[in-house]
């Protein structure tokens, strides 16, 4: 099943994904923090045109860094081995699918990065390391965090670098099962990253250096996730900039592509 998140007469609400239709429905989803399955109406309109809302509302973004080898070297990074390294990106950075990315005048390089997004379906706090992740995740999507990388290079942490308005494109859909294997329907996604059709990252979710359920409970060691919680779990080699008038994609097998605009943000 997929899931996308539109507007209905100012209202936003879910839909379930048939053949490239949206069919409209009541409820959510996520109600009462759970995974359900909200009421299908006999509503349905065409996935091409209409206007996507971000396929989820997290109360918090956590994302995953240098989770690929090949992207902490090619960064001139250690490569991580203890513990996986994460932090935080803020809601108000969310940007749906066709939404323009702005480019701060405060950077003078921005990156795309590539990711595949995990979104939780339930409260879940200290999970084990090894614990069945199923019930805690209602599915999958697409993610690019986008980074200012010269305010990366320049600040000790990564709040402003990460932080931006339009800086966490995601969407278009939520898919719960994208993966061939029932038990762990993210393993073995292919996440690429194209900017004006030409290929710049291409990695597999097999190459996570943390599995996600090392991320998960590593997370849930420090926070506790919500019903709509968005994790992105890293990003492959190939990290590059971008410029006004680039679109840029993200697509991972089994769930979709999201695409993106890049223009300057005006002036204040």
């Amino acid at each position: 099943m997929k899931w996308v998140r539109l507007l209905q007469e100012g209202q936003s609400c879910w839909g379930q994904l048939h053949d490239g239709m949206i069919q409209v429905c009541v409820g959510s989803p996520l109600a009462g923090g759970q995974h359900c399955r909200p009421h299908p109406t006999l509503e349905r309109l065409p996935l091409e045109g209409t206007p996507l809302l971000p396929p989820c509302q997290p109360t918090k973004i956590v994302c995953v860094g240098r989770n690929y080898r090949a992207h902490a070297e090619e960064m001139g990074n250690a490569v991580l081995e203890a513990d996986p390294l994460f932090f935080l990106k803020p809601p108000s950075s969310l940007l749906p699918p066709g939404g323009t990315i702005l480019l701060p005048s405060l950077s003078q390089r921005v990156d795309h990065e590539g990711e595949l997004g995990v979104v939780i379906a339930r409260r879940c706090h200290r999970l084990r390391p090894g614990a069945d992740l199923r019930p805690y995740l209602f599915g999958f999507t697409c993610v690019n965090d986008v980074t200012a990388r010269d305010l990366q290079s320049r600040d000790p942490q990564w709040t402003r670098a990460k932080g931006f308005d339009t800086f966490c494109p995601v969407g278009p859909v939520v898919a719960e099962a994208p993966g061939a294997d029932p038990a762990r329907p993210w393993a073995g996604l292919r996440v690429e990253t194209r900017v004006n059709g030409v290929l710049r990252q291409s990695g597999s979710t097999d190459d996570f250096l943390f599995s996600l359920e090392a991320q998960l409970a590593a997370i849930t060691a420090v926070m506790t996730l919500e019903p709509g919680d968005l994790i992105a779990t890293g990003t492959p080699a190939g990290v590059g900039p971008l410029a006004p008038g680039d679109r840029v994609s993200v697509s991972i097998s089994g769930i979709g592509t999201l695409e993106n605009v890049v223009a300057a943000a005006p002036e204040a």
